[in-house]
Formats: structure tokens, sequence, C-alpha cells
């Protein structure tokens, strides 16, 4: 899978991410799009690095998919313990 594969694969994902944790972000659509793209990368070399899981050709492997979402929620999480919510 080639890097417009990533991108497009790390927007899903950051959608999903924000659909599973609801609530008002500081970065706001662009940012959480992103750290979508950003957790899509994250999840995936995680899954690679330590879960002896790499990641698939396939862009429908859910192995890959699965870590992409993990990567958005978890940089999701950590960008809103780090900058608040600034936009109430």
């Amino acid at each position: 899978m080639g890097i417009i594969g990533w991108i497009i694969l790390g927007l899903v994902a950051g959608a999903i991410a924000k659909i599973l944790l609801p609530g008002r972000d500081p970065g706001g659509l662009i940012g959480t799009t992103l750290i979508g793209v950003a957790g899509a990368f994250l999840g995936g070399w995680l899954s690679a690095r330590f879960f002896d899981r790499p990641v698939q050709k396939e862009f429908f492997d859910l192995t890959t998919w699965g870590a992409a979402i993990g990567g958005s929620l978890v940089l999701l999480i950590g960008y809103r313990l780090l900058f608040g919510n600034s936009r109430d």
C-alpha cells in the first residue's frame, strides 16, 4: 500500500476515531484529520515493530484498519490531554 493509500486510510481512521471519541477538539476538523493520518502511520509502525504484525499490502485488511484506528485514538487522546478543550 502506497503513501496515498495510507493518507486515505488515515483520513477515514481519524473520522472513525472522532466518532468513537466524540467531543470538541482544540484543532477542529483539520487537526483531527491530521491526527488521523499520523495515527495511521503510528499504528502501522507499532503493529509491525512491537506486535509482529506487519502491515499487509491490501487496503482492506482488518489488522491494518485496526492499527490505524487504534493509533488515531491514541494520538487523539494524547492531543486532548496536552492541549485541552480550548474551544469552550
